[in-house]
């Protein structure tokens, strides 16, 4: 028997749940008299990750949407969704990968249900985000920071 076996992989999803959430509408009840609903949508996403306990992980996903009509803020909605994730057996760079892109996709189909939500519960009509390429955007995040070591110059 080969004892020099590699450690078991493992990639679960332990708990999923709303950290954070919030909605303004600042506006109101003003921005319910537009006459024709065309809302100009900004999102910011952004990501965290933090060591728990042996190979468990909280991720967090944060959505910031802030939603126009005609220059006026119609309303805000932020949430924080997370998930404590289990991860071993995995290298770092891969390890890195789980956390930023696919625990991104796991939790985005949740944290999109909340903004819509949220935009319902707020007197607007549903609001739904357009799906998101977490792997392009980690992609991308990588080849920014391979970038920004170029131009500092990495250090020998």
């Amino acid at each position: 028997m080969n004892e020099t076996s590699e450690p078991k992989k493992q990639f679960g999803i332990q708990k999923l749940y709303v950290k954070d959430a919030s909605f303004e509408s600042p506006t109101s009840p003003q921005s319910f008299s537009f006459k024709k609903w065309n809302p100009k949508i900004e999102m910011n996403l952004t990501n965290d990750q933090k060591h728990i306990d042996g190979d468990v992980y909280e991720v967090v996903l944060s959505v910031t949407l802030t939603v126009s009509h005609e220059e006026t803020t119609a309303f805000l909605v932020e949430v924080h969704q997370a998930g404590l994730f289990e991860i071993g057996g995995f290298d770092d760079e891969q390890k890195k990968f789980l956390l930023g892109s696919q625990c991104m996709t796991i939790l985005f189909p949740y944290a999109r249900e909340v903004v819509s939500d949220l935009s319902v519960r707020g007197g607007f009509p549903p609001l739904t985000m357009s799906p998101v390429n977490f792997d392009a955007l980690y992609q991308q995040h990588l080849q920014q920071n391979q970038e920004q070591q170029g131009e500092t110059g990495a250090p020998h």
